[in-house]
């Protein structure tokens, strides 16, 4: 349980008169920070407005008192005021926290919400805020092991003060949800280390009739993440050239190098009847990761938030192939080289059945780039095949109110090459098996096609050899016979 916040002064303090020059009278936003089960602390880094929907309206707003209750000359001017509450657009703060938490890295996480509001109004709120923190719980999760609270700061305008509640995420939401929570502000990004990991990896699988949980392109490749993720638990961590064997804090200053080396595992996904096999996933390429650990974090903390940033990263990256095919897509799953025989080619690729693919299948991922954030911390963002650099301008400064310019952002681009996934069918897979496949034998690939020349020689010289041991054979035969009747002429 975090017993205790600390929030960037800098930052936080920055945004206390961002809000107090805007004469809004309320207003709801995101917490970025983390919450350490190891320390019982929390850390704030800074503090992002949710921006207004697609109609123009904030998140939030104040419902003041009905006509009637005006009217009723029982209740003051001032008691009308204390009866306003908020009104908060719980879909739309929770939509909001889930774009988000794609931009942050390892150890960065949307931990909760703040509102700017006055003391009444608030006191009057706690039902809805609750509620606000448990949707944008369920839209940005921890981690695997995720805490069940968040927490809900409180600016209040009249008198100005701060304040920060611990939020219980029960199923029942109720005012009891809600403990106060020690608050300070101090430095805390300077004491953040940064760790830095380029992993590499190529992932096989087939793909079995008899798997009835898998179905379409996005099943298969949510299958394969998960089953990643579980190997990469149990990855050993190699940081500066050392072996990770302790749980002591990172002492040394400046980037640390992550290396992730996995164990040696029988590949089970080479097990079962060939017979079941209906295609084969091949994933692979280069996810560059970055976490940030607070000093007196053990080091395996950072190892902890590496694996999760991978995991998530190609996550967020199918989800974004998904979210795109929801909302207009055809073309876009362009990104597919050559579609199904006998599908409609309006079917985005995440929706394609894998069972019923005829051709190989070539997706390729959206490439992730980082961009400078707060002291030196990075965020990231993904970028399409089609899309510019110019696009990042539009999501830091809706998502995260960076405002910035293009030209000013130090834009990083580790990743040449965007991860690459290539489905291949029965069809594909039973080509070089036979002559029946023949409408496949055009997409099987050089190394298919050299194997069946191959083979096709082999049985061109297995049945020379025949004949010519038919040949010497018969020719012993006659030889020893015209010998067996000479010696008998002799005789």
């Amino acid at each position: 349980m975090v017993k205790a916040v600390v929030g960037e002064e800098s930052h936080l303090k920055l945004a206390e008169d961002r809000l107090a020059q805007s004469a809004i009278p309320a207003q709801v936003g995101l917490v970025i920070g983390k919450l350490s089960s190891n320390l019982d602390r929390g850390f704030v880094f800074d503090l992002v407005p949710t921006p207004v929907n697609d109609a123009g309206v904030p998140a939030c707003s104040l419902l003041e008192p009905s006509k009637d209750d005006k009217k009723k000359g029982s209740k003051s001017k001032s008691q009308a005021t204390d009866s306003s509450s908020l009104v908060v657009d719980n879909d739309w703060v929770a939509e909001h926290a889930r774009q988000v938490s794609r931009m942050l890295l390892g150890g960065m996480k949307v931990v909760g919400i703040y509102v700017w509001v006055g003391d009444s109004a608030f006191k009057n709120s706690t039902i809805m805020l609750c509620q606000t923190v448990k949707a944008v719980a369920d839209a940005a999760s921890l981690s695997d092991t995720d805490l069940d609270e968040r927490i809900l700061i409180h600016i209040c305008y009249s008198p100005r003060r701060w304040t920060c509640r611990n939020c219980s995420l029960a199923s029942n939401i109720t005012s009891s949800n809600l403990r106060p929570c020690d608050f300070k502000m101090g430095k805390v990004l300077n004491s953040l280390q940064t760790f830095k990991c380029m992993y590499n990896f190529d992932l096989r699988l087939p793909i079995y009739k008899n798997a009835s949980n898998v179905r379409t392109l996005t099943d298969v490749l949510r299958h394969v993440i998960s089953i990643h993720a579980k190997e990469l638990k149990s990855a050993k961590a190699v940081i500066d050239g050392n072996l990770v064997v302790n749980d002591e804090p990172c002492t040394s200053d400046g980037l640390h190098e992550v290396e992730l080396l996995l164990p040696f595992m029988k590949n089970a996904s080479t097990e079962g009847n060939q017979k079941e096999v209906t295609g084969v996933i091949a994933f692979s390429g280069s996810v560059c990761s970055y976490a940030y650990l607070n000093s007196k974090e053990p080091i395996s903390q950072a190892v902890a938030q590496i694996k999760e940033d991978i995991i998530l990263s190609l996550q967020s990256r199918l989800d974004i192939i998904c979210d795109e095919a929801d909302g207009d897509t055809g073309p876009s799953d362009a990104e597919i080289k050559e579609a199904s025989d006998g599908m409609s080619t309006e079917n985005p690729v995440s929706q394609l059945s894998i069972h019923l693919l005829r051709k190989t299948c070539n997706v390729s991922f959206p490439r992730r780039v980082f961009i400078p954030w707060l002291a030196g911390m990075l965020v990231c963002d993904y970028l399409q095949s089609s899309e510019t650099l110019e696009v990042l301008k539009d999501h830091c400064k809706e998502l995260l109110s960076m405002e910035t310019t293009l030209d000013s952002l130090t834009i990083l681009e580790p990743e040449v090459e965007a991860p690459t996934l290539i489905a291949r069918s029965f069809w594909d897979v039973a080509a070089p098996l036979g002559p029946a496949s023949s409408s496949s034998s055009n997409s099987s690939s050089p190394l298919e096609t050299h194997r069946g020349e191959t083979g096709a020689k082999t049985i061109k010289s297995a049945n020379v050899n025949i004949l010519l041991a038919a040949f010497f054979l018969l020719l012993s035969v006659i030889v020893g016979f015209v010998l067996l009747q000479s010696k008998h002429h002799n005789s």
